[in-house]
């Protein structure tokens, strides 16, 4: 991966408020704490705690800085589970139903960040922020052509909503900080892609400091 991307004049100008919303994805219990689903599983939720911390400082920033903060949170459903992803499931030789994040349940409770009254949340079902929500509908309305998406897991979820975003023509920038994987060559191999094909790869301190700077230094 090449080197991330510094602030500057024009990278103050590319992320300017007005036109920048942050997007957290999937940083939930299931995915993120150690009585989560996948933590109960035996994965080591302790990859995913820097990044935590770190999308808390971005999130905080974004706050001071008037940009805008969406939550976007997987929230599954037995009835509108897909038929072919169990399929899939089986076919790879992957135990146990796969069932995640269940509406509801403390599992798809946000972990790390947290939403605050009046910020807005989009529900998905899928891996994407943006298949099959209003999430794109939401931004277009509040002017937004830019993105900074952090999340779990940066390979899947992180993955999929930053090439979607990218398709639907938005400018992304991803902070390597703010996302983890519970692999960390996965992690590394994931950012590479984006950074190769959709993305612009940076570091939280980056973003804050091209909002503001004192902002950075507080958070």
């Amino acid at each position: 991966m090449s080197s991330k991307v510094s602030p500057g004049p024009e990278f103050q100008d590319w992320l300017a408020p007005e036109r920048t919303a942050v997007v957290v994805v999937d940083m939930q219990v299931d995915f993120a704490a150690p009585d989560g689903a996948l933590g109960k599983a035996g994965l080591d939720m302790s990859v995913a705690a820097p990044a935590l911390e770190a999308a808390e400082g971005l999130v905080s920033a974004a706050r001071m800085s008037g940009v805008p903060v969406i939550f976007v949170g997987l929230a599954t459903d037995p009835e509108t589970d897909s038929p072919v992803w169990g399929e899939w499931r089986r076919r790879n030789g992957q135990g146990g139903d796969g069932a995640l994040c269940r509406a509801g349940t403390r599992g798809a409770q946000f972990f790390g960040p947290k939403p605050q009254p009046g910020e807005t949340i989009v529900w998905k079902m899928r891996y994407s922020g943006f298949f099959g929500t209003g999430l794109d509908a939401i931004l277009r309305a509040r002017g937004v052509d830019t993105l900074v998406v952090c999340g779990l897991t940066t390979e899947c979820c992180v993955d999929c909503t930053v090439r979607d975003a990218f398709h639907l023509d938005y400018f992304v920038y991803v902070p390597a900080d703010c996302c983890a994987a519970y692999d960390d060559g996965m992690h590394a191999g994931a950012l590479a892609s984006l950074e190769l094909n959709c993305a612009t790869i940076t570091e939280s301190c980056a973003v804050m400091a091209a909002w503001n700077p004192r902002a950075a230094q507080q958070a």
